[in-house]
């Protein structure tokens, strides 16, 4: 997360005039002079690291909430890389060759997937295109289901312009740029 001064500046005097404060009284509180709250406010300069968790507390409010600009921080579950989908999705072809195609766990597993998901993913591995449009999907349905992907990963790993952009976008929709 990269601090921006001027949202920063934005949300301390949006909370400072929430709490009903001056700045000269906010600066008091925090034994600064108003000239520094003004310059934090104007998003000319930031306040100093050991000052944050004492001007969070007295505009009630948290540390991330005042640099992040009031934005809500995202939490993710977990990280996945576009290499593990890939094993991932080549772990069920693979498994396929181990039990046989003809093996019920595996036509079961392979079944499940087609009917839920209304394709034939036995395609995917006979076909590089198809593979990497399960590799979006499968990297999709983390992100949806709250994980993080780096999304310079997902630049630099996806053959196909389409299935990056796709994959970038709801990346983008949940926070990640």
């Amino acid at each position: 997360m990269k601090v921006s001064p001027e949202k920063t500046g934005r949300q301390i005097a949006a909370m400072r005039k929430t709490a009903g404060l001056t700045q000269s009284e906010l600066g008091d509180r925090l034994g600064v002079s108003y000239q520094a709250v003004s310059k934090w406010e104007r998003g000319e300069t930031l306040p100093d690291v050991g000052l944050l968790p004492d001007l969070a507390g007295v505009l009630r409010t948290t540390v991330d909430s005042l640099l992040t600009g009031g934005e809500k921080i995202m939490n993710y579950r977990g990280r996945v890389t576009v290499a593990d989908m890939r094993e991932g999705i080549g772990c069920l072809g693979r498994m396929g060759e181990l039990l046989g195609r003809d093996n019920p766990i595996y036509r079961h597993a392979v079944d499940g997937i087609n009917k839920g998901m209304n394709t034939d993913i036995e395609a995917a591995f006979v076909n590089d295109s198809i593979f990497e449009c399960f590799v979006a999907e499968a990297l999709i349905q983390n992100l949806i289901s709250g994980s993080y992907v780096d999304i310079t990963d997902v630049k630099n790993s996806f053959k196909s312009d389409k299935f990056r952009s796709i994959v970038c976008d709801y990346a983008a929709k949940y926070g990640i740029v």
